[in-house]
């Protein structure tokens, strides 16, 4: 069973309404006396609920002195407590129970406080932050160079810009300004150091621009745009529901690191045209991964604080990735660019051409 530990310390002139609240959210729980005119339950409680319950909670404690709560992971429970199938309204009437479809979408994610609790390290502009992007950019850049796509892959699992990519979609989803400010800041941070790092890595060592790692990052098929799609989505599926960071880095990662160390290296090698490329296909994923984000994030029930903001923030994403497509599509009808060495092997740009 999926479920959390959660403790609650209210007033004791609170006791009989918060007994009241948790009663309607789990089927057993502990209440024990501590200092200061203060008691403690402790409950077990399915992690589907933990969102309501933190929420009615706060609705009815909120500025009560002493009043805190605290949510741990449960590993194991015996004996086994069944998992509520439809969560008892509470006896104010302020919150409705969830629909069947509800319960059936957020029955495994972590509440929204632990989101942000999980989310709130990576924010920070550290130099341990820096230096990582760096060294992820780095090795990636040097993969690919050699055309290794083990090394390539090796960078991803640093995944440094995991937190600011989730933040993203999940200030987003929620309509937080202050998160998507903040993660914009430090994913651009991060980004603009990337690209300076490769960009003085391009200057000192040789670019072959043929190398199938670093050709794929110069054109954007539509199976880059579902590959982008897909990453967002299942990274915040994993990330919503408290799996190992590493393994959502590396869902984002393979989106966002690759091209971003392929337009350095282009940039400082004198190729332009092929890092402004590179810097389209990184567009393009980040538009996908905050698209299919915000949708992965609603579909797994995180509450918005305003649907107006939320709407309008889809749209504007949704609006650039429609564009972006028709971008790809009309390169893909008319005739795209792929470069190529001739018979005497100096470097130029040729047209391909849909066959008739």
């Amino acid at each position: 069973m999926s479920a959390r530990l959660v403790e609650i310390i209210v007033p004791d002139a609170q006791v009989a309404s918060a007994k009241l609240i948790i009663a309607g959210h789990c089927s057993r729980f502990w209440q024990e006396p501590v200092p200061d005119g203060l008691e403690k339950f402790s409950c077990v409680v399915p992690s589907r609920s933990i969102e309501q319950l933190i929420a009615e909670l706060d609705d009815n404690f909120q500025g009560a002195e002493g009043f805190s709560v605290l949510v741990l992971q449960v590993e194991a429970v015996l004996p086994e407590i069944p998992e509520l199938e439809e969560i008892t309204p509470s006896p104010s009437g302020k919150h409705k129970p969830p629909s069947r479809l509800e319960v059936f979408f957020t029955r495994d994610r972590i509440s929204t406080n632990e989101l942000y609790d999980d989310i709130e390290a990576s924010l920070e502009l550290r130099p341990n932050y820096l230096l990582t992007v760096i060294l992820s950019a780095l090795i990636a850049a040097l993969g690919m160079r050699s055309g290794q796509t083990a090394v390539v892959i090796g960078a991803m699992i640093i995944a440094p810009l995991l937190g600011p990519t989730m933040a993203m979609a999940m200030a987003a989803t929620l309509g937080d300004k202050a998160l998507g400010r903040r993660s914009m800041i430090t994913l651009s941070t991060g980004i603009l150091a990337a690209l300076l790092l490769t960009f003085l890595l391009g200057m000192a060592i040789d670019v072959d621009p043929l190398v199938p790692e670093l050709r794929n990052r110069t054109i954007v098929h539509p199976a880059d745009i579902a590959l982008a799609l897909a990453c967002g989505a299942a990274g915040v599926l994993a990330f919503s529901q408290g799996a190992s960071l590493a393994l959502v880095g590396v869902m984002i990662a393979v989106a966002l690191v690759p091209p971003i160390a392929a337009a350095g290296l282009f940039f400082g090698s004198g190729e332009a045209v092929l890092g402004y490329k590179a810097l389209f296909l990184l567009a393009t994923n980040l538009v996908c991964i905050n698209v299919a984000g915000i949708v992965t994030f609603l579909v797994q029930g995180l509450p918005p604080r305003n649907w107006r903001i939320t709407s309008g923030i889809f749209l504007i994403w949704l609006v650039i990735l429609l564009l972006f497509v028709g971008l790809i599509g009309g390169r893909i009808a008319f005739g795209g660019s792929e470069p190529i060495f001739d018979n005497s092997g100096t470097f130029s740009i040729r047209a391909t051409k849909l066959p008739e």
